[in-house]
């Protein structure tokens, strides 16, 4: 039994919370922060069992110790926003509390993001006795985790590994991002990057792509993004000569992002309107469609998952591991669309994990430096089944 602190209350804290309430042998008591209260009291007005809500200033590393001061929490999981990732694991550090997040670190005035800001926490965080897990999200996260159980139980070396993923779903807008939208487009309009006979190789943003087959789901044209699971995976596969990440676009989508672009709404360089100073990209956060309100009229599924092959036994082997989620049956579970769901239900899982000790170590952590099964297990049972086919 063991009390949390939840911070962040957009889409991914709503699916998190409301898994994290189902599981009450594990999660004993529930606290969910983010700055502005009314989020958080929305959230814990659709579950069943009382919950605490605070409000806290993410970015306010003395507002965050003094709230973990006084919560006393097992756990701190970290569903706000990448800028924040750092104040956070400050203020566990200055508690001694553990620390969980889904996606890695970004300085907020420069659209780039890598774990080398984390893994300087490493020492620090195994001085004080404390563990933060890293990115446990679906991608990075469960994808993390695909490839660590390819590696134990498929292959003696992996050398290739693309990691795909689709969203075939419509949610009905003209043009809308399933998270955060800043986030988002910041991550797809920086130049792409993927890890290749022992270096990084750049292209231009989205100038590379492919039609991809998806099981269950079909064929969508996929591009070339850089996204973070690779820089750990990179460090934690033994054999990799190559790994890549996919996503896929619509061309609708591609069409209105090439406009924003070009009128200079993706920018996150501030400029002057009307004697203030505003960012252009998060005015268009600001217009465009609330993520976490697209999952009412969501139809369709998505397909994420890693394509891997490797060596078993002297011979050449080809697998994929993969989830298909629908987007009406999570809205019908927790009131989210899937991106959401499949990000916050493995921030639960890992949570779960590390709670019970089952993924137990002091410092900082990738998800794939663990045993893989319990937490495949729990993807099972917790609502994102996977299978494996030979490819």
């Amino acid at each position: 039994m063991a009390k949390v602190l939840i911070i962040g209350a957009g889409g991914v804290g709503n699916v998190a919370v409301k898994k994290c309430a189902m599981v009450a042998d594990v999660f004993d008591e529930i606290v969910l922060a983010s700055r502005t209260v009314s989020k958080c009291e929305a959230i814990a007005a659709e579950i069943d069992r009382p919950i605490k809500t605070v409000a806290v200033d993410a970015d306010d590393v003395p507002a965050l110790t003094a709230l973990i001061q006084e919560i006393k929490p097992d756990l701190v999981m970290n569903l706000a926003l990448p800028y924040q990732d750092l104040h956070i694991m400050d203020a566990c550090l200055a508690t001694g509390v553990d620390y969980l997040d889904t996606a890695n670190y970004e300085p907020l005035e420069e659209a780039k993001f890598e774990y080398s800001w984390q893994w300087a926490y490493h020492d620090r965080f195994k001085e004080k006795g404390i563990m933060a897990l890293l990115g446990s999200g679906f991608d990075p996260g469960v994808t993390n985790v695909f490839c660590a159980y390819a590696q134990k139980h498929y292959f003696d070396e992996i050398h290739y590994v693309d990691i795909v993923d689709c969203n075939a779903g419509d949610h009905g807008h003209p043009f809308a991002t399933n998270f955060n939208p800043e986030i988002n487009i910041r991550e797809i309009t920086q130049k792409g990057k993927y890890w290749e006979d022992g270096q990084w190789k750049e292209i231009e943003a989205m100038s590379v792509s492919q039609d991809i087959d998806f099981p269950e789901v079909g064929v969508y044209r996929g591009y070339l993004l850089y996204h973070e699971e690779e820089e750990s995976l990179v460090r934690n596969i033994k054999g990799l000569k190559r790994i890549r990440f996919w996503m896929t676009f619509g061309q609708e989508y591609i069409t209105h992002l090439r406009v924003l672009q070009n009128v200079g709404m993706t920018s996150i360089e501030p400029v002057e309107y009307q004697g203030q100073q505003i960012v252009p990209l998060q005015f268009l956060k600001a217009v465009l469609p609330d993520p976490g309100s697209l999952g009412v009229n969501y139809k369709g599924k998505t397909c994420i998952g890693c394509q891997i092959e490797g060596v078993k036994d002297g011979q050449t082997k080809k697998i994929m591991i993969y989830n298909v989620c629908e987007h009406a049956k999570c809205y019908e579970e927790v009131q989210s669309q899937a991106v959401s769901y499949t990000t916050g239900v493995p921030a639960m899982i890992g949570a779960k994990m590390m709670l019970e000790g089952k993924w137990k170590d002091k410092g900082v952590f990738n998800m794939e430096q663990f045993d893989p099964d319990p937490f495949m297990e729990m993807l099972n049972i917790h609502g994102l089944p996977w299978k494996v086919i030979e490819m």
